[in-house]
Protein backbone atom coordinates (compact mmCIF):
# COMPACT_ATOMS: atom_id res chain seq x y z
CA UNK A 1 0.00 0.00 0.00
CA UNK A 2 1.47 3.59 -0.71
CA UNK A 3 1.78 5.94 1.64
CA UNK A 4 -1.02 8.15 0.60
CA UNK A 5 -3.50 6.41 -0.66
CA UNK A 6 -7.00 6.96 -2.11
CA UNK A 7 -9.26 3.57 -2.48
CA UNK A 8 -12.44 3.67 -4.74
CA UNK A 9 -13.26 7.35 -3.22
CA UNK A 10 -16.69 8.73 -4.17
CA UNK A 11 -18.15 12.23 -4.35
CA UNK A 12 -21.23 13.75 -4.79
CA UNK A 13 -23.67 16.99 -4.63
CA UNK A 14 -26.74 15.87 -4.47
CA UNK A 15 -27.34 13.78 -8.11
CA UNK A 16 -23.98 15.66 -8.95
CA UNK A 17 -20.82 12.99 -9.56
CA UNK A 18 -17.75 14.91 -8.72
CA UNK A 19 -15.43 12.01 -8.32
CA UNK A 20 -16.74 8.09 -8.96
CA UNK A 21 -14.57 5.21 -8.13
CA UNK A 22 -11.27 6.73 -7.98
CA UNK A 23 -8.26 5.23 -6.78
CA UNK A 24 -4.32 6.54 -6.33
CA UNK A 25 -1.38 6.32 -4.44
CA UNK A 26 1.41 7.89 -3.84
CA UNK A 27 5.01 7.81 -2.07
CA UNK A 28 7.31 10.25 -0.80
CA UNK A 29 10.05 10.66 -3.10
CA UNK A 30 7.76 10.68 -6.08
CA UNK A 31 6.31 13.23 -8.42
CA UNK A 32 2.53 12.31 -9.82
CA UNK A 33 0.43 14.28 -12.09
CA UNK A 34 -3.38 14.56 -12.53
CA UNK A 35 -4.42 16.02 -15.13
CA UNK A 36 -7.99 16.11 -17.08
CA UNK A 37 -10.06 18.73 -18.71
CA UNK A 38 -11.91 21.56 -16.67
CA UNK A 39 -14.37 19.91 -14.34
CA UNK A 40 -12.55 16.57 -14.48
CA UNK A 41 -12.91 16.09 -10.76
CA UNK A 42 -9.28 16.89 -10.20
CA UNK A 43 -9.54 19.79 -7.69
CA UNK A 44 -12.52 17.88 -5.82
CA UNK A 45 -9.90 15.27 -5.65
CA UNK A 46 -7.19 17.25 -3.89
CA UNK A 47 -10.01 18.84 -1.66
CA UNK A 48 -11.25 15.16 -0.13
CA UNK A 49 -7.87 14.25 0.47
CA UNK A 50 -7.31 17.29 2.50
CA UNK A 51 -10.33 17.43 4.46
CA UNK A 52 -12.05 20.63 2.78
CA UNK A 53 -14.77 17.67 1.85
CA UNK A 54 -15.69 14.50 2.81
CA UNK A 55 -15.79 11.86 0.76
CA UNK A 56 -19.29 10.05 -0.23
CA UNK A 57 -17.72 6.54 -0.11
CA UNK A 58 -14.40 4.92 -0.21
CA UNK A 59 -11.49 4.85 1.53
CA UNK A 60 -7.95 7.14 2.25
CA UNK A 61 -5.45 6.01 4.02
CA UNK A 62 -2.10 8.26 5.03
CA UNK A 63 0.70 5.57 6.49
CA UNK A 64 -2.01 3.36 6.75
CA UNK A 65 -4.28 5.56 9.23
CA UNK A 66 -7.84 6.80 7.63
CA UNK A 67 -7.86 10.34 7.33
CA UNK A 68 -10.94 10.48 5.49
CA UNK A 69 -13.10 13.00 7.07
CA UNK A 70 -10.86 14.49 9.66
CA UNK A 71 -10.62 18.39 9.44
CA UNK A 72 -7.51 20.21 6.94
CA UNK A 73 -5.12 20.90 10.30
CA UNK A 74 -5.40 17.42 11.70
CA UNK A 75 -4.73 16.16 8.07
CA UNK A 76 -2.15 18.89 7.78
CA UNK A 77 -0.41 17.40 10.82
CA UNK A 78 -0.63 13.86 9.80
CA UNK A 79 1.83 14.86 7.16
CA UNK A 80 -0.05 16.40 3.73
CA UNK A 81 0.00 20.02 2.72
CA UNK A 82 -1.31 22.27 -0.41
CA UNK A 83 -1.24 25.15 -1.80
CA UNK A 84 -4.48 26.29 -3.94
CA UNK A 85 -5.16 27.69 -7.41
CA UNK A 86 -5.61 30.71 -6.10
CA UNK A 87 -2.86 32.25 -3.97
CA UNK A 88 -3.73 32.51 -0.40
CA UNK A 89 -1.07 34.44 1.32
CA UNK A 90 -1.28 36.55 4.46
CA UNK A 91 -0.68 39.78 2.03
CA UNK A 92 -0.26 42.19 4.62
CA UNK A 93 2.17 39.96 6.79
CA UNK A 94 5.95 40.07 5.75
CA UNK A 95 7.32 36.91 3.57
CA UNK A 96 9.17 35.81 6.87
CA UNK A 97 6.12 35.90 9.08
CA UNK A 98 4.27 34.15 6.41
CA UNK A 99 6.46 31.19 6.75
CA UNK A 100 6.97 31.43 10.69
CA UNK A 101 3.02 31.32 11.24
CA UNK A 102 3.41 28.30 9.10
CA UNK A 103 5.90 26.55 11.31
CA UNK A 104 3.26 27.44 14.53
CA UNK A 105 1.49 24.90 13.60
CA UNK A 106 3.72 22.63 15.56
CA UNK A 107 4.53 25.06 18.51
CA UNK A 108 4.46 23.15 21.71
CA UNK A 109 3.22 25.99 24.20
CA UNK A 110 -0.33 27.23 24.11
CA UNK A 111 -2.34 30.59 25.20
CA UNK A 112 -0.78 30.81 28.65
CA UNK A 113 2.95 30.68 27.38
CA UNK A 114 2.31 32.73 24.67
CA UNK A 115 0.55 35.23 26.83
CA UNK A 116 3.43 35.25 29.46
CA UNK A 117 6.25 34.63 26.66
CA UNK A 118 8.46 32.27 28.78
CA UNK A 119 11.65 31.57 28.38
CA UNK A 120 10.96 27.82 26.73
CA UNK A 121 8.34 30.21 24.22
CA UNK A 122 11.06 32.39 23.71
CA UNK A 123 13.46 29.88 22.71
CA UNK A 124 10.54 28.04 20.18
CA UNK A 125 9.62 31.10 18.84
CA UNK A 126 13.19 31.74 18.15
CA UNK A 127 14.09 28.44 16.69
CA UNK A 128 10.88 28.87 13.86
CA UNK A 129 12.57 31.97 12.72
CA UNK A 130 15.39 30.46 12.67
CA UNK A 131 13.84 27.42 10.30
CA UNK A 132 11.96 30.05 9.03
CA UNK A 133 15.19 31.95 7.84
CA UNK A 134 16.84 28.89 6.25
CA UNK A 135 13.55 27.76 4.11
CA UNK A 136 13.03 30.67 2.71
CA UNK A 137 16.94 30.49 2.10
CA UNK A 138 17.00 27.09 0.32
CA UNK A 139 13.86 28.15 -2.10
CA UNK A 140 15.61 31.61 -2.97
CA UNK A 141 13.42 34.18 -1.16
CA UNK A 142 15.43 35.13 1.76
CA UNK A 143 16.57 38.31 0.40
CA UNK A 144 12.59 39.16 0.61
CA UNK A 145 12.36 37.79 4.11
CA UNK A 146 11.27 41.45 5.21
CA UNK A 147 9.03 42.73 2.15
CA UNK A 148 5.48 42.04 2.21
CA UNK A 149 4.30 39.35 1.11
CA UNK A 150 1.18 41.01 -1.09
CA UNK A 151 3.59 42.70 -2.70
CA UNK A 152 6.46 40.22 -4.26
CA UNK A 153 6.23 39.85 -7.77
CA UNK A 154 3.55 36.86 -9.28
CA UNK A 155 6.20 34.01 -8.87
CA UNK A 156 8.14 34.94 -5.97
CA UNK A 157 4.22 34.89 -4.43
CA UNK A 158 3.67 31.04 -5.42
CA UNK A 159 7.00 30.42 -4.03
CA UNK A 160 6.17 31.61 -0.89
CA UNK A 161 2.93 29.55 -1.11
CA UNK A 162 5.27 26.53 -0.92
CA UNK A 163 7.44 27.45 0.79
CA UNK A 164 4.73 27.98 3.71
CA UNK A 165 3.40 24.93 2.92
CA UNK A 166 6.60 23.50 3.18
CA UNK A 167 7.01 24.56 6.99
CA UNK A 168 4.13 22.58 8.10
CA UNK A 169 6.86 19.59 7.34
CA UNK A 170 4.47 17.77 5.07
CA UNK A 171 5.10 13.86 3.48
CA UNK A 172 3.03 14.64 0.74
CA UNK A 173 2.89 18.13 -0.99
CA UNK A 174 -0.39 19.13 -3.38
CA UNK A 175 0.39 21.48 -5.87
CA UNK A 176 -2.97 22.85 -7.88
CA UNK A 177 -2.06 24.29 -10.73
CA UNK A 178 1.28 26.23 -9.31
CA UNK A 179 2.22 27.43 -13.13
CA UNK A 180 -1.28 28.95 -13.53
CA UNK A 181 -0.78 32.91 -14.06
CA UNK A 182 3.16 32.52 -14.64
CA UNK A 183 4.64 33.53 -17.81
CA UNK A 184 7.11 30.86 -19.79
CA UNK A 185 10.41 31.80 -17.89
CA UNK A 186 8.24 31.84 -14.58
CA UNK A 187 7.35 28.71 -16.07
CA UNK A 188 10.75 26.96 -16.38
CA UNK A 189 11.75 28.15 -13.06
CA UNK A 190 8.65 26.45 -11.64
CA UNK A 191 9.60 23.51 -13.20
CA UNK A 192 13.17 23.26 -11.46
CA UNK A 193 11.91 24.11 -8.05
CA UNK A 194 9.46 21.70 -7.98
CA UNK A 195 12.24 18.99 -8.99
CA UNK A 196 14.40 20.59 -6.67
CA UNK A 197 11.51 20.08 -3.50
CA UNK A 198 11.27 16.52 -4.00
CA UNK A 199 15.01 15.45 -3.80
CA UNK A 200 15.79 18.23 -1.37
CA UNK A 201 12.98 17.74 0.97
CA UNK A 202 12.21 13.69 -0.25
CA UNK A 203 8.78 14.64 -0.18
CA UNK A 204 5.77 13.17 -2.73
CA UNK A 205 4.28 15.66 -4.79
CA UNK A 206 1.16 15.65 -6.46
CA UNK A 207 0.58 17.95 -9.11
CA UNK A 208 -2.53 19.16 -10.74
CA UNK A 209 -1.48 21.32 -13.81
CA UNK A 210 -3.07 22.56 -17.49
CA UNK A 211 0.57 23.39 -18.77
CA UNK A 212 1.21 20.32 -20.63
CA UNK A 213 4.78 20.80 -21.54
CA UNK A 214 5.60 21.06 -17.38
CA UNK A 215 3.75 18.34 -16.63
CA UNK A 216 5.29 16.09 -19.21
CA UNK A 217 8.66 16.98 -18.52
CA UNK A 218 8.57 16.95 -14.68
CA UNK A 219 6.11 13.52 -13.53
CA UNK A 220 7.13 10.18 -13.38
CA UNK A 221 3.23 8.99 -13.64
CA UNK A 222 0.38 10.30 -14.39
CA UNK A 223 -3.65 9.66 -13.50
CA UNK A 224 -6.36 11.22 -16.45
CA UNK A 225 -9.52 11.72 -14.79
CA UNK A 226 -12.59 12.83 -17.03
CA UNK A 227 -16.32 13.56 -15.38
CA UNK A 228 -14.84 12.33 -12.40
CA UNK A 229 -13.64 9.04 -13.78
CA UNK A 230 -9.93 7.73 -14.45
CA UNK A 231 -9.97 7.36 -17.81
CA UNK A 232 -6.28 6.22 -18.10
CA UNK A 233 -2.71 6.18 -15.86
CA UNK A 234 0.94 5.47 -17.15
CA UNK A 235 4.23 7.30 -18.14
CA UNK A 236 3.85 10.30 -19.74
CA UNK A 237 4.75 8.71 -23.32
CA UNK A 238 1.96 6.72 -22.68
CA UNK A 239 -1.03 8.84 -21.50
CA UNK A 240 0.25 11.37 -24.71
CA UNK A 241 -0.90 8.51 -27.09
CA UNK A 242 -3.85 7.22 -25.08
CA UNK A 243 -7.16 7.59 -27.13
CA UNK A 244 -9.12 7.96 -24.54
CA UNK A 245 -7.24 11.11 -22.86
CA UNK A 246 -7.08 12.61 -27.00
CA UNK A 247 -10.51 12.01 -27.08
CA UNK A 248 -11.20 13.72 -23.40
CA UNK A 249 -9.23 16.43 -24.97
CA UNK A 250 -10.20 17.11 -28.00
CA UNK A 251 -13.54 15.08 -28.58
CA UNK A 252 -14.32 12.24 -30.82
CA UNK A 253 -13.27 12.13 -34.84
CA UNK A 254 -15.86 13.05 -36.97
Amino acid sequence: MAFLSLQSVSLRFGGLRALTDFSFGLDPGELVGLIGPNGAGKTSAFNVTTGVYRPSGGAILLNGRSIAGLPPHQINHAGIARTFQNIRLFANLSVMDNVVTAFNQSAEHGLLATVLRTPSYVRERRKFQDDARELLETLGLARRARERAGSLPYGDQRRLEIARALATRPRILLLDEPAAGMNPAEKVELMHLIRFIRDHFGVGIWLIEHDMKLVMSICERLTVLDHGETIATGTPAEIQCHPDVIEAYLGEPA
